[in-house]
């Protein structure tokens, strides 16, 4: 007997981090609501009698951007349908991942379903079925200023006619071969679907969440290998205990997490009332971040169930829109930029108060007594030229001028570039965790500590793939080693079994399918 996929339901609502994990990993069928896809018809019926009216409609019997102005006989519309969206496959450089781009399909289909943007219900029963099938285009992630992702949106909506590239049970394919092997024919475009497969910022919000949530999970470990360099260097914990009650809400919060994430590993030692501030102020650091993110995560999922085409249907008309500038997702994406380079920052000075000997007399490098090592100390260079990195990428890049279409179009977010940035920082972000984490255990074993708990769980992790450091020795495949079980689904989920952040790790969904699913069982029994 064939196994029935888990099935979620799009309604036009917006989607959370858990849905869009799920549907992502291509292990869920989907289906569009009986109102959705109501309000869909609606929209189409209006759309169909504005065109017999003899009135131009964007896009649909006009041309697009500085051809605005040109108008399509009743005879040139198929044509002028196909070649839009074909014209707009110009995408270049690295596909996305093949769970960005169905969630970008499901964002497309779920905000048509709002019944603003006056495609057929055809086109929305297209997607679904290349999502039934797993048809999934390859989409080159160079091509969108940001305003509207026609060049990265293009690429869907061309494998959709039959041309271009998309992966088919695991391989990469023409999409003409991969219809004929799934049983499916090519969809031919009616006078709007073009534009709205194209014009539209599916792809960047789908992206944006995929990016957001690995950077909820990067700040997860990172402040996890934070309080084991505070164990490690013998901080106070006062300051969390103080934060809880005269900090923000998300001060407290990250407060409360460092008090109870340490309980289990006794600090060996007190120190100084005023430790140096990347110590003391780790609450308030992390704090302002997760913050960030949290503010950042609800605008995306928001973008998730909104139509931001042009033009859209409202209050019984087809009217043009300005919905395509999707600037507030981007400045919060450039703020959450600049909340990663504190964070670096912060982790990058305990780095340095491990290795410069000031501590709890660890030794410099953290060579042990007797030894005859360089240490260290390259490490630590390592870890600058991180944080350099990651502040590298903080500048904004969204109020660039850039003016296209004769002058038409003369706004722009640059999303897709921001998302781009924003990954890279994350990726350095978890080397940099693994980095803190590598020296102290470096520095625990120097002193005989004992971590338990969190600090334990990353000792583990260091140990597994890291002996204790005698002998000048090469370090880089013992780093990306640790970099990559911390960065884990995992890893993740023990770290939240071990001390949760409830309201944040279960808004991200982070942690491994396994455990999203699980979590989502227990809620349905409780209900």
């Amino acid at each position: 007997m064939k196994h029935e996929r888990p099935r979620i339901e799009l309604s036009g609502q917006p989607l959370s981090f858990a849905e869009m994990v799920r549907i992502g990993s291509g292990k869920v069928a989907l289906s569009a609501s009986a109102t959705g896809m109501a309000r869909v018809e609606i929209a189409r019926g209006i759309v169909e009698d504005a065109i017999k009216a003899g009135m131009p409609v964007y896009g649909a019997t006009t041309g697009v951007g500085a051809m605005k102005d040109v108008e399509w006989s009743p005879e040139d519309l198929d044509a002028f349908s196909l070649g839009l969206v074909r014209a707009h496959h110009f995408g270049t450089g690295t596909p996305f991942s093949c769970s960005v781009v169905r969630n970008a399909m499901a964002i497309r289909i779920n905000t048509a379903l709002t019944g603003q943007v006056g495609c057929t219900p055809e086109l929305v029963t297209a997607y679904m079925r290349m999502l039934e099938v797993d048809i999934i285009p390859v989409v080159r992630r160079t091509g969108s200023i940001g305003c509207a992702d026609i060049g990265l949106m293009g690429q869907i909506g061309a494998v959709l006619t039959g041309v271009g590239e998309a992966v088919y049970r695991g391989k990469r394919m023409q999409a003409a071969d991969a219809f004929a092997a799934a049983g499916m024919k090519p969809f031919t475009m009616a006078p709007r679907d073009s534009l709205a497969s194209l014009s539209v910022n599916a792809v960047s919000f789908a992206a944006a969440a995929d990016a957001t949530r690995n950077a909820a999970a990067s700040i997860r470990v990172l402040l996890a290998s934070g309080m084991m360099a505070s164990g490690a260097l013998g901080a106070s914990r006062d300051p969390w205990l103080s934060v809880r009650h005269v900090g923000t809400s998300r001060e407290a919060l990250i407060g409360s997490w460092l008090c109870n994430a340490s309980d289990a590993w006794q600090w060996p030692i007190k120190t100084h009332v005023q430790d140096p501030l990347s110590l003391r102020m780790v609450a308030q650091v992390f704090g302002a971040v997760i913050e960030n993110l949290l503010t950042t995560g609800h605008k995306i999922l928001a973008a998730t169930g909104r139509s931001d085409d042009n033009p859209v249907v409202v209050e019984g008309r087809v009217m043009t829109s300005g919905g395509s500038l999707p600037l507030d997702v981007t400045i919060l994406l450039e703020s959450a930029a600049l909340c990663m380079a504190h964070a670096a920052r912060n982790a990058f000075n305990r780095c340095v108060l491990l290795g410069n000997g000031q501590r709890r007399d660890l030794p410099v490098n953290l060579v042990p007594p007797g030894r005859i090592a360089t240490g260290f100390g390259p490490i630590i260079k390592l870890a600058g030229e991180i944080f350099s990195r990651v502040l590298s990428m903080s500048n904004p890049v969204s109020a660039q001028s850039l003016v296209v279409a004769a002058g038409l179009e003369d706004e722009a977010a640059f999303l897709p570039l921001v998302i781009e940035r924003f990954e890279r920082q994350m990726r350095a972000l978890m080397r940099l965790a693994a980095l803190e984490a590598l020296l102290s255990a470096q520095a625990v074993d120097i002193l005989g500590d004992k971590p338990k708990g969190v600090g334990g769980m990353l000792y583990d992790v260091v140990r597994k793939h890291a002996e204790f450091y005698t002998v000048d020795r090469p370090l880089s495949a013992e780093v990306e080693a640790i970099e990559e079980e911390l960065g884990s689904g995992a890893f993740m989920s023990k770290l939240i079994e071990e001390v949760p952040i409830a309201s944040f790790d279960d808004f991200f969904a982070l942690g491994s399918l396994e455990r999203i699913e699980q979590r989502l069982t227990q809620e349905q029994v409780a209900i």
